[in-house]
């Protein structure tokens, strides 16, 4: 599908809005994939354009929840963040904003704002298992949630790569660098979103606590947490391993620890073999691990997905994932050939 055509289809469900739902954080059949790292095209050969427009993954009621991935770098030229979109949007291939290394993916603000009329929550992911990320001190990281509310929220920054639409909000997937800043980082941000609904959430390994988050999850409120259950012993691969599988510290966590105690806490999983290094599984056995976890456990909010490329070339994973949460009967699967297993560590992720 070419851009044009995406941008045709966000047209249509701008006037479908006034039928779509709303997303709602409390309920325990949400489905968050993320967007933006064309993981399938890089990981498999499959070219360049293998990775859609984000309006292309909002045509359907399957997935509540995109993190546009990832913010790459918190502190680049001119003081802006830099953000890489694959062969969606880069610094590299697209025009950049006056004085910054932003590139400008004004183009998308169409696209976004039509996920939105559709229900979907969209937010920016910052990090990633590549990012060049991390604060100096609190004062730099109440300095960065100054920068992302003018960037990609509700201020009135002048670097805005995604034009006039404003995100529902941040999500961070911290996977190197400093422990520094990210409370105070949260805390600040917090105190700036007014005017409408916002969402923070965190993308914690499965290990725990997270290396880098466990303070900052256990000092302020989150809405969701997409605990990456795969690339570690605790992923989906050894659900019936008492001593692997840890979605109990986590739920301990969400009903004891953690400020918010209505917080949800997300299974994260590899949506084709080639998404993770180790963890993924078949859609029928995640269904299972889901549906077991939903039933016995209050803080589960759904699932998290990585990513949406994989997903649509794995027969459409998200859509068996989404039926097993909400007790749909599962979509018929088209055949395919099997993914190869390579992962590329500029484009993929291996976290």
């Amino acid at each position: 599908m070419v851009f044009a055509q995406a941008l045709a289809a966000g047209a249509t469900l701008l006037g479908l809005s006034a039928q779509a739902s709303a997303f709602d954080i409390t309920k325990n059949s949400n489905l968050a994939v993320y967007w933006g790292q064309n993981s399938y095209g890089a990981a498999n050969g499959a070219g360049a354009n293998n990775q859609q427009p984000i309006g292309f993954y909002c045509q359907d009621d399957t997935i509540d929840t995109i993190p546009i991935a990832f913010v790459t770098q918190f502190f680049g030229t001119g003081g802006a963040p830099v953000m890489n979109l694959a062969n969606t949007c880069n610094n590299v291939d697209n025009k950049t904003i006056t004085g910054t290394d932003m590139p400008d993916c004004s183009s998308l603000a169409s696209d976004i704002k039509a996920c939105q009329a559709a229900g979907k929550a969209v937010t920016i992911s910052l990090g990633g298992a590549t990012g060049s990320i991390g604060f100096t001190g609190d004062d730099q990281a109440t300095q960065f949630a100054q920068t992302v509310w003018d960037t990609y929220l509700g201020g009135n920054g002048t670097v805005r790569p995604f034009g006039d639409a404003v995100l529902d909000g941040i999500d961070l997937d911290i996977e190197g660098g400093a422990t520094t800043g990210y409370t105070t980082f949260v805390t600040a941000l917090r105190k700036l979103m007014t005017g409408k609904t916002y969402y923070i959430t965190a993308a914690p390994q499965c290990p725990f606590p997270d290396a880098y988050l466990g303070t900052t999850l256990d000092a302020v409120g989150f809405d969701a947490v997409y605990v990456q259950f795969y690339n570690n012993y605790c992923g989906v691969q050894n659900f019936n391993n008492t001593n692997g599988w840890d979605f109990d510290s986590w739920d301990n966590w969400a009903k004891n620890t953690s400020p918010n105690k209505d917080v949800k806490v997300y299974i994260g999983a590899p949506a084709a073999q080639s998404a993770a290094s180790q963890g993924y599984v078949d859609s029928a056995t995640l269904a299972g691990i889901l549906q077991s976890t939903q039933k016995n456990y209050t803080s589960f909010g759904g699932a998290m997905l990585w990513d949406a490329s994989q997903a649509y070339a794995n027969n459409r994973y998200d859509k068996a994932v989404k039926a097993a949460l909400t007790g749909a009967a599962a979509p018929a699967a088209p055949s395919s050939s099997k993914p190869k297993r390579e992962l590329n560590r500029f484009f993929g992720r291996w976290d």
